[in-house]
């Protein structure tokens, strides 16, 4: 073979060593965990889901949103990220922000507004759940009317539509089916990630980002064949 090849041949070795490695170090019930039943998805047919469950009034989870961003930019074009918002915790207002999201979602302004929502709960304080420079909780907690006007002015909606979806049929059912789901893949806390319905990532086992970002990584290619 020509020279000139051969240190690209002898990188590109080195680096399929390397990833190849890194999937030895995985462990099934330390890393991750198997759900099972594995969980439907969400996603168009052929995508691979990587789902983040989590609430709007956690602060992990907010603080979790940059790693979330640089994930959405480090997945393979077959992933796509996912939301379930949960509402183990209502002494936090976490059904209200439940219910608003599915709302937001079933009018097609979720998406957009996401961040906008963090910021207001936790930077302007808008939709905050806390009074201002203190820990102890307000009292009363934001309302689905107060998510309702904060929809009204990030993303245009108007706040009687937006309540009459909040208060439907089908964000009732949503929401139980929201519920039902984390029970079933034995998620406890927030931020949790779990990639096509069938594994479970244990954050605390992991040494920082990007040792998630690359295991999520490694996940997404096991659900394509890769």
């Amino acid at each position: 073979m020509p020279r000139r090849t051969a240190p690209l041949l002898l990188t590109l070795t080195l680096v399929l060593l390397s990833a190849g490695a890194r999937a030895a170090t995985w462990t099934e019930g330390v890393q991750y965990v198997r759900i099972v039943p594995p969980q439907a998805t969400s996603v168009p047919h052929g995508k691979v889901e990587v789902l983040e469950v989590f609430s709007y009034g956690c602060p992990a989870c907010n603080a979790f949103q940059p790693v979330m961003e640089k994930l959405r930019h480090a997945l393979p074009a077959n992933a796509q990220l996912a939301f379930l918002p949960a509402a183990f915790n209502p002494g936090e207002d976490w059904p209200m922000f439940q219910r608003a999201f599915f709302a937001a979602q079933a009018l097609g302004v979720a998406e957009r507004a996401h961040q906008a929502m963090f910021d207001a709960v936790w930077k302007t304080g808008e939709l905050g759940i806390t009074q201002p420079g203190t820990n102890r909780l307000k009292n009363p907690l934001p309302s689905i009317a107060d998510a309702a006007r904060f929809y009204a002015r990030v993303a245009g909606v108007d706040p009687q539509k937006f309540l009459a979806m909040a208060n439907s049929f089908g964000v009732d059912s949503k929401m139980r089916a929201a519920d039902a789901q984390i029970v079933a893949m034995h998620v406890d806390s927030t931020p949790t990630l779990v990639v096509n319905g069938k594994y479970r990532v244990i954050r605390d086992e992991l040494k920082g980002d990007d040792e998630l970002i690359e295991l999520v990584r490694y996940l997404v290619g096991r659900e394509s064949g890769g």
